[in-house]
């Protein structure tokens, strides 16, 4: 593969401004949306206004041209707004990468301009029970000048927001990926996903009964190809963002609630919450642990900044990426779980409210620390380091 890096670019002053004023409008709501469990579809076409798919698609195609970093500085600020929709929209910027990376030529072009346009891209690779990597029930057989999909895929994180959905299937024992319209005969969507947090990604299950798709919707070698990729890491860092961005939110809101609350206890040292010391530590702790998290999440995507203007195929530079990724999973999940459970400890009774939702937090980041387990990871990184073990660039289950 050859990355083409843009011909211009757009500084972050100029994307802070641009996106800056629609997160706000979108945090406005985030808590009545997490009451409700209302889908964040306005949001979603909030973003899709300001061409927010098409950080990285060059200028010269309608894009903003932006680095990997200048992405992922701003993923961190969406996530502080609504943690779910970084996450919904997790493999558009993974498929916009590899259109990137393409050869130049009228099917490249023509989806780096659809995503100008503000298109974009859900997936549907996981599958219910034993369905993994290596053995997708998802299938897809020849029809004509096409083949016909059919399946059932479970966690299609965004596709409920989505123009298009990329679907991992089984061709004669071949992994494949396909490209299909979210709208196209045969597909049913299910807002069913059931877990205490990241409620509004729309990770539910997606059917896929017979659903054509043209020759051209091929798209090559499907999720857990074996070898070195770039993808695993870029897609790890996308959650590690929502991370940080979690704990950012955390920070602003109990600050904001701490600086006008006057109840207090009699065995406190200060007569304001605001002035305790205790207090003051915990908020130290929340804001310090949404700064760490971000400065790791960018220092990891410079690395993907190096690796996709060219050096692509490096596997020093893969396996290097992949490495600190995992163990920046280490270093991030359980600080942003321990504060966002420590910061219930600057309130009485009157911080568990529900009409405050601060537990929301700590649920969002609890939710997202289970993508990829992290003692899995620990024992990669681990293995890796004794032994010199490879390490492995696809997630799910080999088989039994």
């Amino acid at each position: 593969m050859t990355a083409t890096v843009p011909p211009e670019t757009t500084s972050d002053a100029e994307l802070d401004e641009r996106f800056a004023p629609v997160f706000a409008r979108i945090a406005e709501g985030a808590l009545q949306r997490e009451h409700d469990r209302s889908l964040a579809f306005d949001e979603v076409a909030a973003l899709k206004e300001v061409r927010f798919g098409a950080l990285r698609v060059p200028v010269e195609y309608g894009g903003y041209g932006a680095s990997v970093r200048q992405q992922f500085r701003q993923l961190v600020a969406l996530a502080a707004a609504e943690s779910n929709l970084p996450q919904a929209l997790r493999v558009h910027w993974w498929f916009v990468e590899e259109q990137l990376l393409d050869q130049p030529g009228p099917d490249r072009e023509r989806w780096l301009r659809a995503v100008a346009d503000g298109r974009l891209v859900g997936n549907a690779i996981s599958e219910p029970g034993v369905g993994a990597i290596d053995r997708y029930r998802t299938t897809l057989t020849p029809d004509g000048d096409g083949f016909r999909l059919n399946g059932t895929k479970y966690y299609s994180t965004g596709s409920l927001y989505s123009d298009h959905i990329i679907v991992a299937a089984d061709r004669d024992g071949e992994r494949l990926a396909v490209l299909v319209d979210a709208d196209a005969e045969g597909i049913t969507q299910h807002d069913d996903w059931d877990g205490f947090g990241q409620r509004l990604t729309a990770s539910g299950t997606t059917e896929f009964s017979n659903v054509f798709v043209p020759g051209d919707r091929v798209l090559g070698p499907g999720y857990g190809t074996p070898g070195r990729t770039y993808g695993t890491s870029y897609l790890q860092l996308v959650q590690l963002a929502v991370l940080a961005g979690i704990a950012q939110r955390a920070t602003d809101d109990v600050s904001e609630w701490v600086r006008h609350r006057t109840r207090s206890y009699t065995h406190a040292v200060a007569d304001l919450p605001k002035d305790d010391p205790l207090v003051q530590q915990v908020i130290g702790r929340l804001s310090s642990a949404a700064y760490a998290s971000r400065t790791i999440v960018l220092e990891i995507a410079d690395q993907l900044d190096h690796i996709l203007v060219g050096h692509d195929d490096d596997a020093d530079l893969l396996d290097r990426v992949e490495f600190d990724v995992a163990r920046a999973q280490a270093a991030v999940i359980p600080t942003v779980l321990d504060a966002t459970t420590q910061l219930f400890e600057v309130g009485g009774a009157s911080i568990t409210s529900e009409a405050l939702r601060f537990d929301r937090h700590w649920r969002n980041a609890r939710t997202i620390s289970t993508h990829n387990p992290l003692i899995q990871k620990l024992r990669t990184v681990g293995d890796h380091v004794l032994n010199g073990a490879e390490l492995p660039y696809a997630w799910s289950a080999g088989k039994r």
